[in-house]
């Protein structure tokens, strides 16, 4: 599992083994995480601009960040009301 992964059971702590079972049955969560991650380095990068889109920019991954956060809390709370069973032997 990559980077994205840890980022997000850091940013959502008590979860994180709603996170673990969730991601290792779910290739999209765990893009959404790793897309996650890139916003939020992004918006911070952005945050130490100097240019001169540099607060059209901010605002812009502002938004992207609640959406993907939106998206992870409805993943997660998905994810916890159907527990992942093992398949049966």
């Amino acid at each position: 599992m990559g980077n994205g992964l840890e980022f997000v059971k850091r940013a959502f702590e008590k979860r994180d083994k709603v996170i673990d079972e969730l991601a290792a049955r779910n290739e999209g969560f765990r893009d959404l995480c790793d897309d996650f991650e890139i916003a939020v380095n992004e918006e911070e990068r952005w945050e130490q601009s100097t240019a001169q889109e540099r607060d059209e920019r901010i605002a812009e991954y502002k938004e992207l960040i609640e959406i993907m956060r939106m998206e992870i809390e409805q993943a997660l709370e998905a994810a916890a009301a159907m527990p992942f069973k093992p398949p049966r032997r």
